[in-house]
């Protein structure tokens, strides 16, 4: 089996403010908390479920592996 890991860039592009704790919560679980902060996470069932939970403030920017 391959050692390579699936990535996921992504971007965000909302803000924060006048959201609910938990999507607020989630947004720093991913490692964004500024506008137009981009990340690259390893792409799992857990990342996908908390991108699909705010994925009105994120954009993918692009799908590595």
């Amino acid at each position: 089996m391959s050692d390579k890991k699936k990535t996921i860039v992504i971007k965000q592009i909302g803000s924060p403010i006048r959201r609910p704790a938990d999507q607020r919560a989630t947004l720093v679980g991913l490692g964004l908390n500024k506008m137009h902060r981009v990340r690259e996470l390893e792409d799992t069932p857990a990342v996908r479920g908390m991108i699909r939970k705010v994925r009105h403030m994120v954009e993918i920017v692009e799908e590595r592996g």
